[in-house]
């Protein structure tokens, strides 16, 4: 093994979460590395939703991350939703004075990498980490391979986990890869990109007897559309007509613009959170923490606020302020957490059939979605928790 190489903040991960501490440390004048087992191309080029909360934005903006998101980002100011044939929309503007950006996660990657790579960031691709050592030391250690497959070792002052639901580090943290408190629906969304102009100029929620569907836009000319499947769907056994068919099927009183299909996946709904966010001097932050079902689109916008809270008690510690920050770090970003994970499934089961729903459930589901629109209450809790619930620090 080659000599170990010596950091403050060592980050297993290169995905949002890892890439914005890492930039937000660099400006604080503290040195990380960061460690991925993908190519950089592999990362920007991993396409995937993209609705970024007010906060979000800011912050992004704020901290020089990415300037794009003001002038490629899309603004959206609402919401439609529909059920028994009629739309209705949701005015996040009106209702709470904000909005969303729909801005892919590829999109903020590359941003985030250029922004690291330009100021000279140490940013290892192709490294994978294999096992976090020595958590409760005051010298972590990440050992792991290189793309040569040549062994490596990292002793830092602190090790962040941001390395996905699939999280190395969350073992070093809670004594494996699955200690945490977990749900799994019964059903999945059936996702496409299609080369097509937008359906819509606002994302639609449609809640449909025969099933969900989600038309969202990715560009003036490539578009993506969810349905709801069966978990086990196999996105390769329906044509390219059958999907067409099922989609506007749950859409009420649109034509979808139909265009080639060139992308098709299966994306599984789950819900997890870690049961702990920290171990010694390990953290875990994003998927790596927690993950949400897509519906309420607040998976990457809960792992820029831990990053935030984090990145917060990290400047004290290094300055050497003591560890009251750090210390109170998953206290606070579980405040949050939780709520996310109660609207994200709260929007899920209200808009989504379940296999064992009886006649009264429907009709219970119906008298929801009822409640939201016809009331200026329920449609402003909505808009407020898309949106993005003010920063409480």
């Amino acid at each position: 093994m080659s000599p170990a190489v010596r950091t403050r903040v060592a980050i297993i991960g290169a995905g949002p979460a890892g890439l914005l501490l890492s930039h937000l440390l660099h400006r604080d004048g503290i040195e990380s590395i960061v460690i991925d087992n993908r190519t950089r191309e592999d990362i920007e080029k991993t396409i995937r939703a993209g609705i970024l909360e007010n906060g979000t934005v800011d912050l992004l903006v704020a901290t020089g991350a990415s300037e794009r998101v003001l002038t490629d980002g899309h603004r959206h100011e609402g919401i439609e939703l529909q059920f028994q044939g009629e739309s209705h929309r949701i005015d996040f503007q009106k209702l709470v004075g904000r909005a969303v950006y729909l801005y892919p996660q590829h999109e903020v990657l590359i941003d985030l990498l250029a922004r690291r790579i330009a100021d000279g960031g140490d940013i290892r691709f192709e490294h994978e980490a294999v096992e976090v050592l020595d958590g409760l030391s005051d010298a972590p250690r990440v050992v792991g391979r290189d793309a040569a497959g040549e062994p490596f070792e990292i002793v830092a002052d602190v090790v962040i986990g941001a390395d996905g639901s699939r999280s190395v580090a969350r073992t070093a943290v809670v004594g494996s890869m699955t200690g945490g408190y977990f749900r799994e629906y019964p059903f999945a969304w059936f996702g496409i990109l299609c080369e097509a102009p937008p359906s819509s100029k606002e994302l639609i929620y449609a809640n449909s007897d025969a099933g969900f569907a989600l038309i969202s836009q990715r560009s003036a000319t490539v578009q993506r559309m969810y349905l709801q499947c069966d978990p086990e769907q196999d996105p390769n056994a329906w044509s390219d007509a059958q999907i067409w068919d099922a989609l506007q099927t749950r859409v009420t009183g649109r034509d979808l613009h139909e265009g080639p299909i060139f992308q098709r996946d299966v994306l599984r709904f789950r819900s997890f959170v870690a049961h702990k966010l920290r171990n010694g001097r390990v953290f875990l932050v994003g998927d790596a923490a927690h993950t949400v079902p897509p519906t309420g689109a607040k998976g990457m916008n809960l792992a820029v606020n831990d990053v935030r809270i984090l990145h917060d008690g990290l400047i004290d510690f290094f300055a050497g302020n003591g560890t009251a920050r750090i210390d109170s770090y998953e206290e606070r970003a579980l405040r949050r957490i939780w709520r996310a994970q109660h609207f994200s499934w709260w929007m899920t089961s209200m808009l989504h059939s379940t296999p064992e729903a009886s006649d009264f459930d429907r009709r219970r589901q119906l008298g929801e979605l009822e409640s939201v629109v016809s009331s200026t209450a329920g449609s402003t809790y909505l808009a407020e928790a898309y949106t993005g619930w003010p920063y409480a620090d």
